[in-house]
């Protein structure tokens, strides 16, 4: 009985990330509600306690060390001193393993191009790390900089949720916020343990990442994106004549093709998430593709968002004499971070099969 235990103690942390990541995909859902990050900035609070209290304990042995000249030791047999050593750490790589875990989630809904999922998946790497490391937390430098981390991640978030707005600006105060949080906590945690520089070096490649559009536009969640053509608005929907896939094709709904007659419109429509309170302006910019020269922006047209709708704010631009070739259109901020990148191929003539058209409302 022993021994099986023994073997099923290895696979805890596989257990214990794939427990917990399950438990943040079904919690936090496909929107970002406010009661997430309140819950995640109650995770990053008890982390903080925590880690002041480990520093007060092990200043507190090192002054009656340092004055009595004799080093206190506990008992191995004893297992509630075991615990009772090693619970802190547990509970700190279990709050930990929270943050990362949801805030990868998050995250990963606002990655809809290539570097955005890169740095999604980077944050994925550190959740699985994570499980694996509980016998480094003592040393308070490494914690200080998981600490300070979590904490510039979750105010990337909460930030422009309380201000309403994406700007850049709010970016790096949030940035700023959370490296300045952690150092804050170092000076007031007795003994000072640990050093801070780690975490300004990750605040500073955020920074650099942020314009490079590195990082995904968050807290704005990619809901739906459509091009096609015979636009209208019925009530509070939006609907398109979209083209399937021939039956083949079975791993895709609808055609990467659009056939569209001489001097008719092409439309897109793209729905996004933003949080109650967030107001900003979305573009679509739409580009060519020239075998010369490359993609060529031929226009970029814009249009106002409103938080809150729980099935995303839609907004729809449209395109005439629209020549044939590979298109692809980007949602992006002001700022031009990009949302979702869509791409399709226009196709000038009737489709050969009718049949195969589908109206779809957004």
């Amino acid at each position: 009985m022993k021994a099986r235990l023994a073997q099923l103690r290895a696979y805890f942390p596989v257990i214990a990330f794939f427990g917990g990541f399950l438990w943040d995909a079904l919690t936090i859902g496909r929107t970002v509600a406010p009661s997430d990050l309140w819950i995640l900035s109650s995770y990053l609070a008890g982390a903080a306690g925590i880690l002041w209290w480990l520093g007060h304990r092990r200043h507190t042995l090192a002054a009656i060390v340092s004055a009595d000249g004799v080093q206190i030791t506990v008992p191995s047999a004893s297992f509630l001193a075991t615990w009772w050593e090693r619970a802190p750490f547990l509970l700190l790589q279990f709050l930990f393993g929270g943050l990362f875990s949801a805030l990868f989630i998050l995250y990963f809904k606002s990655s809809s191009h290539l570097t955005a999922v890169l740095w999604s998946l980077g944050l994925g790497g550190l959740l699985v790390a994570n499980e694996f490391i509980d016998d480094k937390y003592h040393r308070f430098t490494i914690t200080w900089a998981l600490f300070g981390f979590c904490a510039m991640l979750l105010f990337n978030f909460l930030l422009p949720f309380m201000v309403g707005s994406i700007g850049m600006v709010w970016f790096y105060l949030s940035t700023l916020a959370g490296a300045s949080l952690t150092h804050w906590l170092r000076k007031k945690t007795p003994g000072c343990p640990g050093r801070a520089a780690p975490v300004w070096v990750i605040a500073a490649m955020l920074a650099l990442a942020y314009p490079l559009d590195l990082i995904p536009p968050v807290p704005l969640v990619k809901r739906d994106i459509q091009v096609g053509r015979n636009f209208e608005r019925v009530a509070d929907e939006y609907r398109l004549t979209l083209e399937k896939t021939p039956w083949w094709v079975f791993w895709r709904e609808l055609s990467e093709e659009v056939h569209l007659a001489p001097g008719e419109r092409l439309y897109c429509v793209s729905s996004v998430f933003a949080p109650g309170g967030l107001s900003t302006r979305l573009y679509h910019r739409w580009e060519h593709y020239d075998a010369m020269r490359g993609w060529q922006t031929t226009s970029r047209m814009g249009f106002g968002l409103s938080g809150g709708r729980n099935g995303g704010f839609r907004g729809y631009t449209y395109k005439q004499e629209v020549a044939p070739g590979e298109w692809r259109v980007h949602v992006e901020t002001e700022n031009g971070r990009t949302v979702v990148t869509h791409a399709f191929s226009v196709v000038t003539g009737a489709p050969s099969e009718p049949d195969r058209e589908m109206v779809r409302g957004l």
